[in-house]
């Protein structure tokens, strides 16, 4: 009898005073509130539209002022005053445009117009050439070892690139409203930018007064810890991106090869994604040097590992250091997963996305772990 009293009270003792239990609970309340919520999520209907109006402006914004801003701060503690500076920039930020317009565009767009009407004769010639080679007598002895159809595999091929083909014909009216979308996002980005960078300084007293004052010494460390990962992030990979597109187009052109400003465009485009964007990137110059000849393609294969060599071992280590501190294996499995649920948009913010919620997830474990007691030593609690 007296047994069953102990476990009686050792039982209401767990579950009344427990921290563990409450913490429970907590999930409980916050799970239910997620199912009521998704029962009526006609509701948030109009946010959502709301949302996806000022996403990409507001991205697009959120870049350049990453890398407009350092240069008004440093302008600004040489007594510049920050609307002359943001003008200034504003003026030398249009003559590069008109530039680029005038000179670099016509080029880029003769070399894109000429690749994609020869694009079919490079891919056939691809084609014919792997073919040729899976012919050989070395390739034919790996084939019967490993029962391997060259044959279905170009008919994969083909059958998927026909279904690719067919299905972005298909949603051409789909291409045209995404274009009109971007450019009405980027015609709004100068309007937006200009109060951003105007008005910097009073975000931050403005972002707080919502804040409550006991939570508002943490906020700020969590807003100032998640403005360095973006603001490092953000300009390092356009730096670097930049760079990887001047080294490749200038061993493109040493190398003589055929649209090498358009490759290394596509190349620092392509950049921006860590560790996917260079492997995504060398599948146009591979077709294009294949076709011109061997030589070349053992020439751009050289030119392409020594410009990862670069980028790898000092432009990299120089401007992104240990910005985000995440495992490279960590950033392929983020940025595949944010790519099959949200497409390319997802592919580009995965990186930074991550940054974000684990600087959020380890401040709310530190509370945790501080106002819960679970983590306490066993010494601590005698």
């Amino acid at each position: 009898m007296e047994t069953q009293r102990v476990w009686s009270e050792k039982l209401r003792s767990f579950l009344f005073n427990s921290k563990f239990v409450g913490f429970l609970f907590v999930l409980l309340l916050v799970g239910l509130n997620i199912l009521v919520l998704s029962k009526i999520s006609y509701v948030f209907h109009p946010i959502e539209v709301l949302f996806k109006t000022v996403a990409l402006p507001l991205l697009l914004t959120t870049v350049v002022y990453y890398l407009l801003n350092p240069i008004i701060d440093y302008l600004e503690k040489r007594n510049v005053k920050r609307i002359y500076s943001i003008l200034a920039l504003y003026l030398l930020i249009a003559g590069i445009i008109t530039l680029a317009v005038t000179a670099v565009i016509p080029l880029v767009r003769q070399q894109i117009a000429s690749l994609a009407s020869n694009f079919p004769h490079y891919f056939e010639q691809f084609r014919l050439q792997i073919e040729e080679w899976l012919g050989s007598d070395f390739f034919e002895g790996i084939q019967e070892t490993l029962n391997f159809d060259p044959a279905q595999l170009t008919a994969n091929i083909s059958e998927r690139a026909s279904s690719i083909l067919n299905n972005t014909w298909s949603s051409v009216g789909g291409i045209v409203g995404t274009i009109t979308e971007v450019v009405l996002s980027i015609v709004t980005v100068p309007f937006i930018l200009f109060y951003l960078l105007k008005d910097r300084k009073k975000l931050t007293p403005f972002a707080l007064g919502f804040v409550p004052t006991k939570l508002r010494d943490r906020f700020l460390t969590v807003m100032l810890e998640m403005n360095h990962q973006i603001s490092s992030y953000i300009r390092g990979q356009i730096i670097v991106s930049f760079c990887i597109g001047c080294l490749l187009y200038i061993g493109y052109l040493i190398i003589g090869l055929d649209y090498s400003l358009t490759l290394a465009i596509v190349a620092a485009c392509t950049s921006i994604v860590p560790y996917l964007g260079p492997a995504i990137a060398i599948t146009p110059a591979l077709i294009v040097a294949l076709v011109t000849s061997p030589i070349m393609l053992v020439k751009m294969i050289v030119v392409w590992t020594v410009v990862q060599l670069v980028e790898g071992k000092f432009i990299s280590p120089q401007i992104m250091g240990k910005t985000l501190n995440i495992h490279p294996i960590t950033i392929i499995f983020v940025i595949l997963t944010a790519g099959n649920l949200f497409g390319v948009l997802g592919v580009i913010l995965a990186v930074p996305g991550y940054a974000v919620l684990k600087i959020v997830a380890t401040h709310l474990f530190r509370w945790f772990k501080a106002r819960s007691g679970l983590y306490e030593s066993e010494t601590a609690n005698r």
